[in-house]
């Protein structure tokens, strides 16, 4: 490649970075701009850490905007960190570009960057560097010391809930793979998912279990068994569903093994007070679908997986 003196360099891209790194935090001892940065958690807390990756194509249409990418980028994580009943503080950033464009970054940094300040994050570091397009967040958060939130956990007996409705970002992956125009609801639920972070912290000390819905209800209830011996029972009616989501057409695969929607699934007593209760956590192995009278439903379909 031919250096232009016109075209941004990583010092610029990075500068770019910094003046969107979302909240100001006291507990940040160094961020943006040496080898590591340095940070200062609270005594009686436990640490915690996710990552994510997107990838352009793969995790996102390639026709997203460039700020959608930047918000869903951190989105993810702070579901993670929803899930966990964590309380997010500082994020990390590795940004894979196919070319220096400032002007992407500064859309995408703007995304970020305001999510960023709504849950008071602050972004201290990372790295960038040329390649296909590829977004890493690791994200880190708080939790009181012993009290998160954990997939495995639910006791037979429990009800089952999820947060909101499910299924619109997978309707509108399949209207977009149609060619057609997606709904301006579900294509924003599809680019800019909103992290369940308030009730995550609401449901410490009374979900028994917690997962978020990435990669398809079923997929991840069976995660959020997985180990216990437990199964489950799921009423498919009681789905929660968006009046997009009606009115686009979907159907129930799509809310049992489409994802992306970043929703919470819990188990917890049936009195908890939050969320759509959608089924019970049951004594014997094996997840089974009925409708609103309890008879067994079978609907075709797979969840999300990376490598298949």
């Amino acid at each position: 490649m031919v250096y232009h003196p016109l075209m941004p360099s990583e010092v610029d891209l990075i500068e770019i970075l910094r003046t969107h790194a979302g909240a100001v935090r006291t507990d940040v001892v160094l961020g943006i701009g040496d080898d590591a940065a340095v940070v200062q958690p609270r005594a009686g807390h436990d640490l915690v850490l996710c990552t994510d990756t997107l990838v352009a194509g793969v995790h996102f249409p390639t026709d997203t905007p460039a700020e959608a990418i930047g918000h869903k980028a951190l989105a993810v994580n702070l579901s993670d960190l929803a899930a966990m009943g964590a309380e997010p503080t500082w994020a990390l950033l590795c940004l894979t570009l196919p070319e220096p464009d400032a002007d992407w970054v500064r859309s995408f940094a703007s995304g970020l960057g305001a999510l960023a300040e709504r849950f008071g994050v602050q972004l201290i570091g990372g790295d960038t560097t040329r390649g296909p397009l590829s977004i890493t967040v690791q994200l880190a958060g708080e939790v009181p010391t012993g009290g998160a939130l954990r997939r495995g956990t639910a006791k037979a007996g429990d009800a089952l809930f999820v947060s909101g409705p499910i299924g619109d970002a997978a309707l509108a992956l399949t209207i977009l793979q149609r060619g057609d125009l997606v709904p301006a609801a579900l294509r924003e639920r599809l680019d800019r998912p909103e992290p369940c972070i308030e009730l995550g912290l609401s449901l410490r000390g009374i979900a028994t279990a917690a997962i978020d819905v990435s990669d398809g209800l079923l997929t991840d209830l069976a995660r959020l068994l997985h180990g216990t011996g437990f199964g489950a029972t799921v009423d498919v009616e009681s789905l929660p569903r968006s009046a997009a989501f009606v009115a686009g057409g979907g159907v129930a695969g799509m809310q049992l093994y489409g994802g992306d929607d970043y929703e919470l699934l819990f188990a917890a007593p049936a009195d908890a007070g939050f969320g759509v209760r959608i089924g019970t956590v049951e004594a014997t192995p094996g997840i089974v679908c009925v409708d609103r009278a309890g008879r067994p439903l079978v609907i075709d379909g797979k969840g999300y997986d990376a490598f298949r």
